[in-house]
């Protein structure tokens, strides 16, 4: 990835930065804003930030990478903003400034040594990441072992690291890499699926159900080895050189031309998948891998759902993932599919768009800020007695499930895939 840390008139951000009028009407929409009513924790607050180090008259300094950080990067004030500005774009390549220019303060260290391990060392190896998550892995198959987080504080990352593995799936299965699923019935289309890291390793049943719920709609779903990693977090983290490497990794995986759409089914992971072409600075094959990208729930509304669903009877709400609402601007599919469900009584949720406060590891790093945003979510949640949360990414899932978990409220957090999936195993 080209060094893009040009000041003055030749910085490629300056125009998309120079859209914003500073009207305002972004403040509300962002929940760190909402917060702290403090203007450089706003969305035109940040801008000003980064225009002002675009200009020339500021340096990338240690103020810049804090404002930039408290972030969610949730992408709420991209919805809000009439003149569109590209704010998670501007985000992204603010923070990869940051890190090009080390460590800034001391306290940054903290940070950097986690960043390091984390982004530049695990994630892009498969075998450091196996390793990593077999903890996860024995308390989600061995569930008294969750009791362990009563032992922590409240507000201990370890105990909120328990609470947020989630549960094995009931409904079983699960997906091979290499391996292709046929479709039942008169085949309608052939999809790639993809199955990333955290969903491979985490939610290997929301996978398996995906690839049930394409099957039954006549899809052939082929899963192909070698795909690895989207690199959101990464990016997110101001890291893109890996990002970028994985990304080449999942170009050549998806290369099939025979396959109609590359299915996903985390929003964060779809979000950065339809953005390689930026991150691969216009590469054409980055570009027709982006335009095959579908979310599970927009690929499915645009299909059609085929008859046979059985009833669930339930009272249901559902919560926008950021990076499928406001990132890419899927709202209407997947409350579309849900209500087609038999029997399922579905609540709107009220601020159903409003971030829950995961943003990737923004729950691990700003777990103060996470913790007020998640109960406010939580309290929303409690308020339309829905016994399920639909939602359809993984950070959001695991956030909820922690938040109604230090509740002790019964609110079970499930998939839009593994309800529409439990929906048909209970049809004719």
């Amino acid at each position: 990835m080209a060094d893009r840390g040009y000041i003055g008139e030749q910085h490629p951000q300056l125009s998309a930065l120079d859209r914003c009028t500073r009207c305002g009407l972004c403040e509300q929409a962002c929940p760190t804003y909402r917060l702290e009513h403090y203007e450089p924790d706003s969305p035109r607050g940040r801008i000003f930030l980064m225009k002002e180090v675009a200009e020339g008259r500021a340096a990338v300094d240690a103020n810049l990478a804090e404002h930039l950080y408290r972030c969610l990067g949730c992408r709420a004030c991209e919805t809000a903003c009439p003149s569109s500005v590209p704010f998670g774009e501007l985000l992204e390549d603010g923070r990869y400034q940051v890190e090009l220019h080390g460590e800034l303060d001391p306290k940054r260290w903290g940070w950097r040594t986690f960043r390091h391990l984390a982004f530049e060392t695990v994630l892009p190896s498969r075998t450091l990441f196996t390793i990593a998550m077999l903890p996860a892995q024995i308390v989600q198959q061995l569930p008294p072992l969750r009791a362990l987080r009563f032992l922590f504080p409240r507000r201990s990352l370890l105990r909120k690291a328990l609470s947020m593995i989630p549960p094995a799936s009931t409904a079983g299965g699960a997906v091979k890499a290499g391996t292709v699923i046929e479709a039942e019935g008169t085949r309608r289309a052939r999809v790639g699926l993809f199955t990333g890291c955290v969903m491979d390793a985490l939610f290997a049943g929301v996978h398996a159900a995906t690839a049930r719920v394409l099957a039954r709609n006549g899809c052939d779903v082929v899963v192909p080895s070698g795909q690895w990693c989207c690199g959101a977090l990464n990016v997110h983290a101001g890291e893109r050189r890996h990002a970028t490497e994985m990304a080449r990794v999942n170009l050549a995986a998806f290369a099939d031309p025979t396959l109609d759409a590359i299915v996903v089914n985390s929003a964060g992971c779809g979000a950065m998948l339809k953005g390689y072409a930026s991150l691969l600075d216009g590469d054409a094959q980055a570009q027709r891998f982006a335009e095959r990208v579908k979310d599970a729930s927009e690929f499915l509304f645009e299909l059609g759902l085929r008859q046979g669903l059985g009833p669930v009877y339930e009272r249901a709400t559902y919560q926008d993932a950021c990076h499928l609402a406001h990132g890419q601007g899927i709202r209407q599919a997947p409350r579309a599919l849900l209500v087609q469900i038999p029997g399922l009584k579905f609540v709107e949720l009220p601020n159903a768009d409003r971030c829950c406060g995961a943003a990737g590891v923004y729950n691990l790093t700003q777990p103060d800020r996470s913790a007020a945003i998640l109960e406010e979510k939580v309290r929303d949640i409690e308020a339309t007695g829905a016994q399920s949360v639909v939602t359809t990414n993984p950070g959001c899932a695991m956030q909820l499930q922690a938040g109604l978990a230090e509740r002790r409220l019964q609110t079970r957090v499930c998939h839009l895939i593994e309800m529409l999936d439990r929906s048909y195993r209970s049809g004719p």
